[in-house]
């Protein structure tokens, strides 16, 4: 029937369950069966677990953590894993893991604007540069005019105030 014996399929399972314990490809490096392969004897676990509902043999929770302190593999872990559970497997998983769909849905949508944000990072660029060439027309600018101003300072304070008594040009 199948190539692996319940046995080393339950230890496998044992193992990816444990607080801290391995991901499935971790697991499936040291141990040479397939991520995918590990991934679905654990989804196959969750769902027997759920319709057995035996709380005696109900595997350990994680230790409940807040999302911000994930790091971003074990992000992308949770996104890969959950990537094909749907109903009850996926709450079974989310509750493992201490996790929220929510959570998991927004690192989804974080790790595809990462993988195909180029375009948007690209326009962001494209208006960085522009933004930055105005503000260097600008600054250069204000610097003209500043110039300018204490230009006219200096040309007041040489040749005086044309509001001052001195008489001008018409002879008055």
């Amino acid at each position: 029937m199948g190539r692996y014996s319940s046995e080393f399929k339950q230890s496998m399972i044992q193992k990816l369950l444990l607080p801290g314990g391995p991901s499935a490809t971790a697991l499936a490096e040291t141990s040479g069966v397939s991520q995918a392969t590990l991934s679905r004897w654990l989804r196959e676990a969750a769902s027997v677990a759920l319709v057995a509902n035996d709380t005696d043999k109900k595997p350990p929770p994680r230790e409940a953590r807040r999302p911000e302190d994930w790091s971003p593999d074990e992000r992308l872990r949770v996104v890969r894993e959950t990537a094909g559970l749907t109903g009850s497997e996926l709450g079974v998983y989310l509750r493992r893991e201490g996790l929220h769909e929510a959570t998991v849905t927004e690192w989804r949508g974080q790790a595809l604007a990462a993988l195909g944000g180029s375009r948007a990072r690209t326009k962001e660029q494209k208006r960085i540069r522009e933004l930055e060439r105005e503000l260097t027309r600008k600054d250069k600018a204000l610097a003209e005019t500043a110039a300018l101003l204490v230009l006219a300072k200096k040309a007041r304070a040489l040749w005086g105030d044309e509001d001052d008594d001195t008489p001008g040009r018409s002879g008055k």
